[in-house]
């Protein structure tokens, strides 16, 4: 499940301002707020969530899942 903290940091990765992001997705600018804020994506639809991974992820970002060792979910950038 894509967090919060994900959105925020892969926008942080490409150098994304909040609408760049909205824009880039397809979605509002107070969605993409709302989807980094305290509540996160959970509150967003499937598709509104599936449109901010996609566009993410079209802009070069890995998702990386909790490890299950304590270590939590991550991001990082295609290499090459």
């Amino acid at each position: 499940m894509l967090t919060a903290v994900q959105i925020r940091a892969a926008r942080a990765l490409l150098g994304w301002s909040q609408p760049a992001l909205a824009a880039a997705a397809g979605v509002s600018l107070p969605t993409i707020v709302r989807m980094e804020g305290q509540q996160g994506p959970g509150r967003s639809s499937a598709t509104n969530v599936h449109a901010v991974q996609t566009a993410l992820e079209n802009a070069g970002v890995v998702f990386i899942p909790s490890a299950g060792d304590g270590a939590g979910p991550g991001v990082r950038l295609k290499q090459g």
